[in-house]
């Protein structure tokens, strides 16, 4: 059985469908990179597996179950922009993810309770490089620093399907870098299974264990919002060289159409 399946999934916005007839298994413990162009259902994509809005038709299935029909602690999110707490502190930041989950209405823990949440967002923020930055605030810290944040925000609660949306889009191509190399790390050791939808097709590679990418194939000059996109090509990463590289990428520029969105093409130098 597969950890993730969608068998015939379509979503509509009223009359206009946005995905068509996905149909995907996915492994427990896979990096699963998204490209694609612009309005070609990725981000729609990504709310379905967030459970922000919900299949027309068709099945989305976790370990053979219905999939949650709201956000919940075992979907991780980590969205382009720094989404972490600003009047908070660093600790504070990652120690509230554990604050919600034991006390929902509070969000405040006591005693022991307390220091045992500290001790882990301590922990936390020694695995993304933050632990000298325990008391500052997210303003005091940098665009890099604080994607580190919103990792260990996410991350604290171990969730089993991490959700990156375009998480390092924003960061300096040296930052991104050692992004790269942090998120690589944290997946290596906790083996959660990642969606991370990305206009930059060397990140795709680079990260992923798997490429999908996404485009309408059927187009209607006179009506061009009648169809809706699916995943047109599925590809396994299975060397990180760059011989790979040059061999794929190849692939999916050669076959995805320039005139329909070049985003999908887009590198970092």
């Amino acid at each position: 059985m597969s950890f993730i399946s969608m068998k015939h999934l379509w979503k509509h916005y009223g009359h206009k469908p946005v995905l068509e007839n996905l149909t995907l298994d996915v492994a427990k413990g896979e990096f699963v990179s998204i490209v694609g162009a612009s309005g070609c259902g990725k981000s729609t994509f990504f709310r379905l597996l967030l459970a922000e809005e919900q299949p027309t038709r068709g099945q989305l299935l976790l370990n053979g179950k219905a999939w949650p029909s709201e956000p919940d602690a075992d979907r991780g999110v980590v969205f382009q922009r720094y989404s972490v707490f600003p009047h908070l502190t660093c600790l504070q930041n990652v120690r509230v993810a554990l604050e919600f989950r034991q006390s929902p209405l509070l969000a405040r823990l006591f005693g022991g309770a307390k220091k045992e949440a500290d001790e882990r967002a301590m922990a936390m923020l020694e695995a993304v490089g933050l632990a000298q930055a325990r008391d500052r605030y997210p303003h005091e810290i940098s665009g890099g620093m604080q994607q580190r944040l919103a990792l260990a925000q996410s991350l604290i609660r171990e969730p089993e399907i991490l959700l990156l949306d375009e998480p390092f889009g924003a960061l300096d191509p040296g930052i991104r870098a050692d992004m790269h190399e942090l998120m690589r790390g944290l997946w290596e050791k906790h083996k959660f299974t990642v969606f991370m939808v990305t206009h930059d097709l060397k990140e795709g590679f680079a990260l992923g264990t798997r490429l999908l990418v996404f485009d309408r194939v059927r187009v209607d000059p006179q009506a061009p919002d009648a169809y809706g996109a699916t995943i047109t090509y599925d590809l396994p990463v299975r060397r990180r060289d760059r011989q790979t590289y040059n061999e794929l990428s190849a692939e999916v520029r050669t076959r995805m159409p320039l005139s329909r969105g070049t985003d999908v093409l887009e590198e970092t130098p």
